[in-house]
């Protein structure tokens, strides 16, 4: 699939990661990032619906919560997703769903828990994209967030504790009520899916960094 847009690596580059349990969450924290900053084009439709010949019998709640976006992939356009896109998240004034941490954890955007965000991908060298005209806390560039952590190939950066830190200070404490917002609202049906499945990939991402601890 193409890149998601990203927030860049002062000096670092992505590299392969390390194990096949690494590319799996990196491939779907990739996936999040590019369903969630803009409507999918066909290709990439067309791409998600393609892996239904393929996949196993779903025997968990995410690959089953997969199994439905992968199916939702198969029976919408690209002008139908790009409509609910536009519902959920565009449009003038207030969105119906906010992708930004800082709504979901002060109320307001651009707000303190934006600033902690920046700190803390200061910290590790990370910065934005200025192209991009989306603030590190929309969801999308948290995911892209985690994808480099887990998927770059600095061991001084890339490090299980940077990712679980980012997780439980930035994304574990709203992104469920975003998935609640979504599916809440009449208007999504393939995002209804992501919702899902993103929902069901925080949740076993939550319970690996527990055991961290």
């Amino acid at each position: 699939m193409p890149q998601a847009p990203s927030l860049q690596h002062t000096d670092v580059d992505l590299a392969a990661p390390g194990s096949e349990e690494d590319a799996a969450r990196a491939d779907l924290w990739g996936v999040l990032a590019l369903l969630f900053i803009a409507p999918p084009s066909s290709l990439v439709l067309s791409q998600l619906a393609d892996k239904l010949a393929t996949e196993s019998a779903a025997d968990s709640a995410l690959q089953l919560a997969w199994s439905h976006l992968q199916r939702a992939a198969a029976a919408v356009t690209p002008g139908q997703v790009r409509e609910e896109f536009e519902s959920l998240f565009g449009g003038t004034g207030r969105p119906a769903v906010y992708v930004y941490g800082s709504f979901y954890l002060a109320g307001a955007l651009h707000e303190k828990p934006l600033a902690r965000l920046r700190a803390d991908l200061q910290d590790i060298g990370l910065a934005r994209r200025i192209d991009l005209g989306e603030s590190e806390d929309h969801f999308a560039m948290l995911a892209e967030t985690m994808r480099f952590l887990i998927a770059g190939d600095d061991p001084a950066v890339c490090t299980l504790t940077r990712q679980r830190d980012l997780f439980q200070r930035h994304i574990q404490p709203w992104g469920a009520q975003m998935c609640d917002a979504i599916e809440g609202d009449r208007s999504a049906q393939f995002y209804r899916a992501l919702a899902a499945v993103t929902r069901e990939f925080l949740h076993v991402e939550q319970m690996a960094f527990d055991l961290l601890d």
